[in-house]
């Protein structure tokens, strides 16, 4: 088969996973030689310098034909219908804090498929599944799936008590090749979780590694472990992070503190029933104790008590206030550093009042489990709030690097337009559009 045939046959597999094929027609028809993605090119490593002030991830981010990888035995390949914008994307696209390329040539020593010149991103998908390798036992072609990003090796030992300890952990689409901003794209079967039926396919896409990573801070049994009554201190808290944060403290009877950076944003998050709002740019000085007492003293005037938990992953900015904040014998779990790596925090009140740092990375698969389970039963809602077409990755990128989003950004990839893939109506019309669709409605 020429290439120009294999391109056309890849047009109709794309277009029978769009129409709900069945599996027998799905394995029939033949895969693309090559497919649409958004990728970086390792030839733009070093479109910036450190006098860059602006590193616009628009100058990497590009989007057009890629070649088309074998599945291994345990993976499958999934025909994406929607994607969505995480900050790891950003980090890759300025290649910060190292080229993703460096990851993907660590992996190819073991797995050479990864270690190309070019870097398909994305950690977040959901589709309908095409291929499945010869070991895969509980999935076919045709099944509609979303993912999760933790992409693990079964065979370490660590892996089988908690699969992010395993020494091989890798973060999909960030750490691996082959990510969900594309029209296709290669996952393990250990990712894949059932598609929620009342959700879209950009609704379904937007969840995963967010509110699995929320989840795991704050609900698993290696996070903070919140019980009812716990007032949880929460930055950004109508961000893409915050947002499944807020409905798991509601959800599991603790006491929601949103910090948010506008009066528009405060005004979602009370909407989402969040019942106290600090609007950051009320205490723009977090760099000293004045700063920190300022704020905690303001938790104490709303809740009348310390936070027993501070939900992190701002970093440098806000972590010596958030060490700070905690009550005595409570908890900072954090999970990322999206203003710095470098924190700088006063010890002795971490030390002198017996409050702990708890370091959490993504979520392992029981713990994506649970959450896609909450989120299906309709008891956790998307927070989607804008879409892109996949031709637009960079734009979609541009705007969560700019921090000018709340929720999630989503990217439309294989699915022709917005509203597709609901399958159970009455569910969606008990929940409400009003719920469903609170983000999309936030100027």
């Amino acid at each position: 088969m020429t290439r120009a045939q294999a391109q056309v046959t890849g047009q109709e597999l794309a277009q029978a996973a769009v129409a709900g094929a069945e599996s027998a027609e799905l394995e029939r028809l033949e895969v693309p030689t090559v497919y649409r993605a958004a990728h970086l090119r390792k030839d733009d490593v070093g479109t910036f310098d450190q006098h860059d002030q602006d590193k616009d991830v628009r100058r990497t981010l590009h989007v057009g034909e890629v070649p088309m990888p074998e599945p291994a035995e345990d993976e499958v390949l999934i025909a994406v219908m929607a994607s969505a914008i995480n900050y790891n994307t950003v980090w890759s696209a300025t290649f910060e804090p190292v080229p993703t390329f460096a990851f993907l040539e660590r992996f190819g020593r073991t797995d050479p498929r990864h270690d190309l010149p070019t870097h398909v991103l994305g950690s977040d998908a959901a589709g309908v599944i095409v291929r499945t390798g010869r070991a895969v036992r509980r999935w076919r072609a045709g099944d509609r799936v979303v993912t999760s990003p933790a992409y693990v090796d079964g065979e370490d030992p660590a892996g089988q008590q908690d699969g992010m300890l395993a020494a091989d952990l890798r973060a999909w689409g960030f750490e691996t090749n082959f990510g969900g901003l594309a029209d296709f794209a290669v996952v393990k079967a250990t990712q894949l979780l059932p598609k929620p039926r009342h959700l879209t396919w950009e609704e379904a896409a937007c969840n995963m590694l967010c509110a699995s990573t929320a989840y795991r801070m704050l609900v698993g049994e290696r996070g903070a472990r919140m019980k009812q009554g716990d007032v949880v201190l929460l930055w950004g808290a109508t961000g893409g992070l915050g947002g499944y944060g807020v409905q798991l403290v509601r959800n599991g009877g603790g006491i929601p503190v949103g910090v948010v950076s506008s009066r528009e944003k405060a005004d979602l998050l009370r909407r989402m029933g969040c019942p106290y709002v600090i609007d950051r740019s009320q205490f723009e000085d977090l760099s000293d104790e004045k700063g920190w007492r300022r704020l905690g003293a303001e938790v104490r005037r709303l809740v009348g008590e310390d936070p027993a938990i501070v939900f992190e992953h701002t970093g440098r900015e806000t972590f010596g206030a958030s060490v700070y904040v905690a009550r005595r014998g409570g908890s900072v779990v954090t999970c990322g550093s999206s203003s710095g790596y470098d924190h700088t925090y006063d010890n002795r009140h971490l030390w002198m009042k017996l409050k702990r740092i708890i370091g959490s990375h993504g979520a392992n698969y029981q713990e994506c489990h649970e959450v896609n389970r909450l989120i299906s039963l309709g008891l956790i809602h998307p927070t989607l709030s804008a879409v892109y077409p996949l031709e637009r990755t960079g734009e979609a990128a541009r705007a969560v690097q700019l921090n000018r989003h709340v929720g999630k950004v989503g990217v439309l990839a294989l699915a022709p337009g917005e509203g597709l893939g609901v399958e159970d109506h009455a569910l969606r019309e008990r929940i409400g559009e009003d719920r469903l669709r609170l983000f999309r409605t936030a100027p």
